[in-house]
C-alpha cells in the first residue's frame, strides 16, 4: 500500500475499474494523493504489479463486513444424540423414534447409539438389526449418513436429513390464503 510498494512501475487501475496504463511509481503515488485515495497493490505477482485506486479503510470495513455476514448466514450442524439398549420395548422404541422423527423434520442430525451391557455385547446382531429397521422407518425424512459400526461397548449410527426437502413455512396468522376463502357463485 503507497510507500510500501518496491515496483519501479505498476499497471494502475483507477478508482473507478478503468485502466490509466502502466505508470512509473512516482506518478501512481501523485495521482493518488491527487484524488485523496490509497494506491493499493491488488495483484503483486503479475508483471508489472497491477495497483488500483481506492480508499483502503473503506475497502477493509467492507471486506469485513462481508465477512461478518458470511458467517451469520453459515449453518450451524447440530447433532441430536438417541441412546438405545438392544432389548427396548416396543412402546419405548416408538418413543424414541418419534423423538428421532421431530429431530430430523427439525432438519439436525441425530447420532444413535446402542449401549450393549453384559452379555448384550457378544450378540452385536441385535443392534445392528434394530439400527436398520430404525433407519429403513425413517427413510422418508433422512439418510443413513453413517453406516452402523461397533465402538467398543457401543454400536452407532448417524442420520442426516434430506437437504432437498426445506421446512415449509407455516403460513402468518391474521392473513388468509386465497384457497381458505370460500367461493361465491354468480
Amino acid at each position: 500500500m503507497n510507500e510500501q510498494i518496491r515496483a519501479r512501475e505498476v499497471r494502475l487501475v483507477g478508482p473507478q475499474g478503468e485502466q490509466v496504463g502502466i505508470v512509473s511509481l512516482d506518478k501512481a503515488l501523485q495521482l493518488a494523493a491527487d484524488v485523496d485515495l490509497d494506491l493499493v497493490e491488488v495483484a503483486p505477482t503479475a508483471r508489472p504489479p497491477v495497483c488500483k485506486l481506492m480508499d483502503y479503510g473503506k475497502h477493509k470495513y467492507e471486506t469485513a463486513l462481508k465477512a461478518r455476514e458470511a458467517r451469520r448466514n453459515q449453518q450451524q450442524t447440530v447433532i441430536k444424540e438417541m441412546k438405545l439398549r438392544p432389548k427396548i420395548d416396543d412402546h419405548d422404541y416408538e418413543t424414541k423414534k418419534g423423538h428421532v422423527i421431530r429431530f430430523l423434520k427439525a432438519g439436525d442430525k441425530v447420532k444413535i447409539t446402542i449401549m450393549f451391557r453384559g452379555r448384550e455385547q457378544s450378540r452385536p446382531e441385535l443392534g445392528l438389526r434394530l439400527l436398520k429397521k430404525l433407519g429403513d422407518e425413517v427413510a422418508d425424512l433422512g439418510v443413513v449418513e453413517s453406516a452402523p459400526k461397533q465402538d467398543g461397548r457401543n454400536m452407532i449410527m448417524v442420520l442426516a436429513p434430506h437437504r432437498a426437502k426445506q421446512p415449509v413455512a407455516a403460513p402468518r396468522p391474521g392473513k388468509k390464503s386465497d384457497e381458505s376463502e370460500p367461493a361465491t357463485s354468480e
